[in-house]
């Protein structure tokens, strides 16, 4: 028996854009808790540098969420390697484009929308579809799933419909016993918004606007993905864990 409701030996559990910032950093925190971990994204080199960090038979497998042949190709792979999948935790994505929608192509539109829900829709049709019994779907949201950003129509709808993809998933699943559930990041410092964060203007709105006076790291949004992936959440799905400094409280 586990030592403890958090202990997740044993556990083999995919992260997707898991190579870097938030999803490195729940990839981390995974494997301090003793899960087995597979990094997978579209660029080989940092997923490979972040499994070799990482340890604890942490791997790397390359693949584009948006194509459907990928996806197919990693379940394969893990199963193949692991005999079966306990936790997936969605977190390939991409950020706002901080434009008018007269100003938003359809091109930047189905991007972000074939990237954050055409790909979450994949990856829990073949990840998540492979999992038994016990298994924990982990969407990664945002507090744009929450309330609306200024000047981010596609991204606040890719979001909105990650949320409510989980909840309506949570009830067709609840029967196979696989929970399904979303973490809810705020702003979270990383190298691909640590210019934005720092931006005179624009950072230090984002900052106003965070009750508890500071950005989030990667590390502040592991400890919501252990607990979902955890028996600790045991008798939790179709929830959101908002983790966002109290941005969505104020």
């Amino acid at each position: 028996m586990p030592s403890n409701d958090f202990d997740l030996t044993g556990k083999i559990c995919i992260v997707t854009g898991g190579g870097r910032g938030i999803g490195r950093g729940m990839a981390e925190g995974l494997a301090r808790n003793g899960a087995t971990v597979v990094l997978t994204g579209r660029t080989l080199a940092p997923l490979e540098e972040a499994a070799a960090a990482i340890g604890n038979g942490a791997w790397a497998h390359t693949a584009d969420v948006s194509k459907e042949a990928d996806v197919i190709a990693l379940r394969d792979a893990v199963i193949a390697k692991h005999g079966r999948i306990d936790v997936l935790v969605n977190n390939a994505g991409v950020d706002p484009i901080f434009k008018q929608i007269d100003r938003t192509s359809l091109e930047e539109w189905q991007n972000i929308i074939d990237i954050n829900l055409t790909g979450l829709f994949l990856c829990c049709k073949y990840l998540g579809g492979a999992m038994v019994r016990g298994g924990s779907v982990i969407n990664i949201s945002s507090l744009a799933g929450h309330v609306g950003l200024v000047r981010s129509v596609p991204y606040c709808a890719s979001k909105g419909g990650a949320e409510l993809l989980t909840k309506a998933l949570a009830i067709d699943w609840a029967e196979r016993g696989v929970r399904v559930n979303t973490v809810a990041p705020g702003w979270v410092d990383t190298d691909l918004t640590h210019k934005l964060l720092e931006h005179e203007v624009h950072g230090q709105r984002m900052l106003s606007g965070t009750p508890m006076g500071r950005f989030g790291t990667p590390r502040d949004m592991a400890g919501g993905v252990v607990f979902l992936a955890s028996d600790a959440s045991a008798f939790m799905t179709g929830q959101s864990l908002v983790i966002d400094g109290g941005w969505t409280a104020a």
